[in-house]
């Protein structure tokens, strides 16, 4: 890893603007892409993939193309983070949320295919497409303008904020679609009601806009725009620089990005049709989580700068793995507060533990000249092979063998993927810290 030794952290009043500008921008991308998925849960099995085998088939459609938003995060990520390394952060969080603003836009105007058949789930997967490549952009440069503003001692906390964006997108998402389907029968909400989420984003879209023109460019970018050590080909020069932290980036990702759509996205299909439990139900759950992620994320982002960001991830994956079989037992266990329980220690306690300071971590790995590469690749990768996948694999091995086992060994090899990308990464802070340490305090 390169320092940045010669880079003055912003000012304390310019970092919590960029902290904030981060947070809410990720969190009304976010919001844009959850609502895509609790509709695909809900009703658009239905509206877009009427099936006669059964309803778990129309599902499994529906997760596909939930998946494919997945499959163009990278594109989006290796297209942004190359223009990201060349021209700058700040551009690319504009143009980052007006792309997806307009896919999801879009899409609460599409037909169902009874209106226009086939033509309604080919154009649904188009948007998702966009969605995709929006989403996959916008996390480098909202944690790559967070980070580099900070100070290094706290970088770990402030790169936590674009990470906050995901439970506050998912909490303004599942909110949305707990009123309207309580206050509405189930023929308007499906017949119109999904749409509103969709339609209501653009409104979101401008205030955040608005928001994050407001920003400064980062000013480790400043600083290399100002030596002329800005790289012509980022991606290249990343895969032949550091492969190897490429590849650690995406492992550390793993165990929290598969398992998180399990616990909010699937758990609606497994919830309802294994267990019989009420959709609503399920989402007050997701929105407990969602809530204290608030809080959950920042402080673990917090801790990361004490301890290192290396020890925080090995103990949420280890977590994660040993969480694995509770999970489903509490849910087979019909008893709500138990549920909520358990989802709480999954999510806010493990899964925050590794996604909190991933911001810091990816930076941390990377040199400057290609740090929006790095991050984006290693950060994407695993949002294909892990996060986009988890819900459709689940729901096939649901399909296939009538029970959870097999979801659960999936889960758990998915967390100690990540414990080993973990064991075999070097943490630069921790190190850089310990240094600093041992200078202060002499021999």
């Amino acid at each position: 890893m390169t320092t940045e030794t010669g880079t003055q952290p912003s000012p304390p009043a310019n970092i919590r603007t960029v902290a904030w500008a981060t947070m809410v921008g990720t969190a009304i991308e976010w919001y844009d892409f959850f609502i895509y998925g609790t509709a695909a849960a809900l009703v658009f099995n239905t509206l877009f993939f009427p099936t006669s085998a059964s309803p778990l088939i129309g599902t499994l459609l529906a997760f596909s193309t939930y998946a494919v938003g997945f499959a163009f995060r990278p594109i989006g990520g290796i297209v942004f983070a190359h223009y990201g390394d060349k021209i700058g952060r700040k551009s690319m969080l504009v143009l980052s949320l007006s792309l997806m603003g307009a896919a999801t836009f879009l899409i609460g105007l599409l037909p169902s295919f009874q209106s226009i058949g086939i033509a309604a789930p080919i154009l649904l997967v188009l948007l998702r497409m966009i969605q995709g490549i929006g989403v996959g952009g916008e996390w480098g440069a909202a944690a790559l303008m967070a980070v580099e503003h900070a100070p290094p001692h706290r970088r770990g906390f402030y790169g936590s904020w674009p990470q906050m964006g995901v439970p506050a997108g998912m909490l303004i998402a599942n909110v949305a679609f707990i009123v309207l389907s309580s206050n509405m029968d189930e023929s308007a909400f499906v017949s119109w009601g999904w749409r509103v989420p969709f339609l209501a984003s653009i409104v979101l879209i401008v205030v955040g806009l608005v928001i994050r023109l407001r920003v400064t460019e980062s000013p480790v970018f400043q600083d290399l725009q100002r030596t002329g050590t800005i790289e012509r080909q980022p991606i290249i020069a990343v895969l032949r620089r550091q492969p190897k932290n490429v590849l650690r980036a995406a492992g550390i990702r793993f165990a929290e990005n598969s398992t998180f759509y399990i616990h909010t996205t699937f758990i609606l299909t497994y919830g309802t049709t294994v267990v019989g439990l009420g959709r609503d139900d399920l989402l007050l759950g997701v929105i407990i989580t969602s809530v204290l992620g608030l809080f959950s994320l920042p402080a673990w982002g917090a801790v990361s700068d004490r301890f290192g960001r290396r020890r925080v991830v090995l103990f949420g994956s280890s977590l994660m793995a040993l969480l694995s079989w509770p999970f489903f037992w509490s849910l087979n266990s019909g008893y709500l507060p138990l549920i909520y329980l358990t989802l709480v220690v999954c999510i806010n306690v493990a899964n925050s533990a590794i996604y909190g300071p991933q911001p810091a971590y990816y930076c941390e790995l990377f040199e400057p000249e290609v740090r929006y590469s790095g991050a984006s690749l290693g950060q994407q990768l695993a949002a294909v092979f892990a996060g986009g996948l988890s819900p459709l694999i689940a729901t096939a091995l649901l399909a296939a063998t009538g029970g959870y086992g097999a979801i659960a060994i999936y889960m758990t090899a998915m967390a100690l993927i990540t414990v080993v990308a973990a064991l075999l990464s070097p943490d630069p802070y921790l190190r850089q810290r310990l240094d600093r340490i041992s200078e202060q305090t002499g021999p």
